[in-house]
């Protein structure tokens, strides 16, 4: 009782009565800090990490709070090297990754040129979790939007421009990249005219409407010793990345099929996407590319032959200019046969599936944004397991930027450079051809890996 009453008197200096202390904390509170309090009295010292105290605020109120401590924390000199807190996680737990981002003044500027539902909806935001990218300028026909996504995003007025002065972003020194994200016919065009003003180029995918096009491009891009890349988003995913691997060291045996679907159910007809002049073609070049790319990819090897068909609705004034629906083989040097399916008319399905020997390996969804979710399958003797691998979830945008962001940082060539997306349109025109003609047609065999890309980034 002696120890009670020394502990209550304590309390008393701290300013809180045993009525009020009850009251306002209860007894499991008050509980923990008579405990406290009993335990440092019996040490006759505190404890920074264990003692709680009283605070009292300015209007009289009184919360129970405890001494300030600073973590245990390694700090790096070098400013892309993240801070490296005390662990507290078991090895069991799957870690959080500590961001590391440049200081704003050793980013790579940005000038975003188009400001529709890529850019609004998906490119300006995901700067937000960019390591070594900002943006610092944009490009529009609407003076209105553009102000009012300038203000948005922090954009300085005077690094506002029009389609007519675009060239004048030759004199803009915070920018060092221009990521076109335009209808498909006028990327050739803002892509030569922003190489001849010096900055490095970053396009939405499909490169442009025709090959001549794509190669003027990369033609225009090394004329002024500048970089070009396409933004083959899923290259750089990390579920399509594990995916690579497993098919390039054989986990389960040879692969020998790959099936693979972009469909979604489009509206308004009088969008750029269904008009052949702005957009190139409808289904294929738009999401039809992303199962042709990825399968390219998978396997780093180029097909041999296309054989496809095409089709769209008589009398839906959607597809009075561009096709509905396109069907397509692959043929590959190492024996491997992809078929491929993209369409406009149906509801959202975006997946595919990599035979092998003994298992199969699986995305569905495969092609969005986000939520992609990989599934394999294996035989372990009479056992048949299924698995669905679960990892980290990054901003694709985000990390192709901050992989050309770094290309350009440290003079490498990134990985998909136009070359990669040339050898696409190659391969559009001849699936195009063999629609037409009802017959397979021949590629030029392509036996070097990974032919069209640079080096492999070490994130993705």
């Amino acid at each position: 009782m002696k120890k009670m009453d020394h502990l209550l008197a304590v309390l008393q200096d701290r300013g809180l009565g045993r009525q009020e202390f009850l009251q306002w904390a209860g007894r499991g509170i008050a509980a923990g800090v008579v405990g406290s309090l009993a335990a440092s009295c019996r040490s006759g010292q505190s404890s920074t990490r264990s003692q709680s105290s009283i605070y009292t605020t300015s209007d009289g109120t009184k919360v129970v709070s405890s001494p300030w401590e600073t973590p245990p924390a390694k700090v790096p000199e070098k400013p892309g090297e993240p801070i490296q807190l005390e662990e507290w996680k078991a090895k069991t737990e799957r870690e959080t990754e500590t961001p590391a981002p440049l200081p704003d003044d050793q980013r790579v500027g940005y000038a975003i040129v188009g400001l529709g539902h890529l850019s609004l909806d998906e490119l300006l935001p995901a700067f937000g979790q960019c390591k070594k990218s900002k943006v610092v300028a944009l490009v529009s026909g609407s003076p209105e939007k553009m102000q009012k996504v300038a203000k948005q995003y922090g954009v300085k007025t005077e690094s506002c421009y029009s389609y007519q002065n675009y060239d004048q972003l030759k004199e803009n020194k915070e920018v060092q990249a221009i990521y076109i994200v335009l209808p498909n016919s006028m990327h050739a065009e803002y892509t030569i005219r922003g190489a001849q003003a010096g900055k490095h180029i970053l396009c939405e995918k499909p490169m442009a409407n025709s090959a001549a096009d794509c190669q003027a491009m990369i033609d225009a891009c090394k004329k002024a010793d500048r970089k070009l890349m396409i933004a083959y988003r899923i290259q750089y995913e990390p579920n399509n990345r594990m995916i690579r691997e497993m098919v390039q060291s054989k986990k389960y045996g040879a692969v020998k099929f790959i099936e693979a679907v972009n469909a979604q159910n489009s509206a308004n007809p009088q969008h750029w996407r269904h008009v052949k002049a702005l957009a190139g073609g409808g289904a294929l070049p738009d999401i039809g590319l992303y199962c042709l790319n990825t399968v390219r990819y998978l396997l780093a090897e180029e097909p041999t032959e296309v054989f496809a068909y095409q089709y769209s609705t008589p009398g839906d004034a959607r597809f009075r200019d561009v096709e509905e629906m396109v069907s397509w083989q692959m043929k590959f040097p190492s024996g491997v046969y992809a078929s491929c399916s993209t369409h406009y008319g149906v509801h959202e399905s975006r997946r595919y599936r990599v035979h092998a020997e003994r298992g199969w390996m699986e995305l569905a969804p495969a092609f969005p944004y986000k939520g992609i979710q990989m599934q394999t399958s294996y035989a372990e003797g009479e056992i048949e397991r299924t698995e669905q691998p679960k990892l980290p979830e990054t901003n694709q945008f985000a990390t192709e930027m901050d992989h050309f962001s770094e290309c350009i940082m440290q003079n490498k060539q990134p990985f998909t450079p136009g070359e990669e997306g040339l050898q696409d349109q190659h391969i559009m025109e001849a699936i195009y051809q063999s629609a037409r003609e009802g017959k397979p047609v021949k590629l030029p065999e392509i036996k070097k890996k990974d032919a069209f890309r640079g080096p492999l980034p070490k994130e993705a």
